[in-house]
């Protein structure tokens, strides 16, 4: 089924979990290389789909600092003599290739986890420009940076993440990042609820996702989309329902979607206690689902599916329009108004 196939993933480790809870229903800089090897870092101060945000702070990704702040850094440039390397100081939208291949060939030769890490993290700056996403491809910077999704430190596997997520807004990247879904499904799987590596995971999906050329490779992922937004915090269910929003805004792939498992559970997020960031965007997917009308056969097959989206979401015998009709006294207006757009 198209590039990448179908993917169908495993829920793994998060089965204890949620077995337990479904009842209850930059800039841094490279390092300059002096001749004793030594590293010094220097530091400068209807349907709706939605974009991934970026995070970062000393060890990963902030909103603000990637794409909106790249200040200053140090590349190390080609050595003027034998022993020794010059270090200009210079903005990162103004980075040559042969910086960027320079970068890219120190982070293939390096072994050390705050090195690539550092390494990583520039890249993720300079690949905040078009210029810079274009040539990183060109170089083959994508196939280099997507082989830390492997790596045995689990922080280098963030950075990488987040220099992907960075080239992932160029629509020619996209095409070289598909081939990678798995391997993001099955880190999101195999993670701990709640880490860096899930949430870079889930913005990385959630840029590809933006248009509907990839859905067809996450449309499988939907059960443990909804399984990750029973069991995680704040911040993961935001980052959640950012993908799960992007994908029920494609009705081609709706009948997929209202058959994946989904926890009864899930209910209990439509509740004035659910954090507004994590509601509005559970409206907006409720909104998406409820846009989607079944013929009358397709509603009775999906009726003896008894643990499914349809089931526990859209079907008569659902909890939603009870809860929605609660929400409508919620102190959040724009609350109140998505929910009144639903019902209405």
């Amino acid at each position: 089924m198209g590039d990448g196939g179908s993917i169908t993933p495993r829920i793994g480790t998060m089965k204890t979990l949620l077995g337990l809870i479904a009842g209850a229903g930059a800039s841094y800089v490279i390092y300059k290389l002096i001749s004793g090897g030594s590293l010094r870092r220097y530091k400068k101060s209807g349907r709706h789909a939605v974009a991934a945000s970026k995070d970062n702070d000393d060890n990963s990704v902030r909103p603000d600092s990637l794409l909106a702040k790249v200040s200053g850094l140090e590349v190390v440039c080609p050595p003027k003599s034998d022993d020794s390397y010059d270090l200009i100081q210079q903005s990162a939208g103004d980075l040559e290739p042969h910086h960027l291949k320079l970068l890219l060939t120190s982070l293939k030769n390096s072994n050390s986890t705050p090195c690539k890490c550092r390494l990583l993290v520039t890249l993720g700056n300079a690949a905040a420009f078009t210029v810079n996403q274009n040539v990183i491809r060109e170089c083959d910077g994508i196939a280099v940076i997507g082989g830390f999704l492997s790596d045995s430190a689990q922080e280098v596997k963030v950075q990488a993440l987040n220099v992907l997520n960075n080239l992932c807004v160029n629509t020619q990247n996209q095409e070289e990042l598909k081939v990678y879904v798995p391997q993001v499904l099955e880190l999101i799987e195999m993670s701990s609820v709640n880490s860096d590596l899930q949430l870079g995971a889930l913005r990385l999906l959630t840029n590809l996702s933006v248009t509907d050329k990839h859905h067809h490779m996450l449309k499988d992922s939907v059960t443990l989309l909804l399984s990750l937004l029973v069991v995680g915090n704040a911040s993961l269910q935001v980052q959640t329902l950012k993908v799960l929003v992007n994908l029920s805004s494609n009705p081609d792939i709706m009948d997929d979607i209202v058959q994946a498992q989904a926890p009864a559970s899930v209910m209990l997020l439509f509740d004035v206690q659910t954090a507004s960031p994590v509601l509005l965007r559970l409206l907006t997917f409720a909104g998406n689902l409820q846009a989607w009308r079944p013929s009358a056969q397709v509603a009775k097959e999906l009726r003896l599916k008894h643990d499914c989206l349809f089931r526990v979401m859209l079907d008569e015998s659902s909890e939603l329009n009870r809860r929605l009709v609660d929400l409508l006294s919620h102190p959040d207006r724009e609350i109140q108004g998505q929910v009144a757009r639903i019902l209405t």
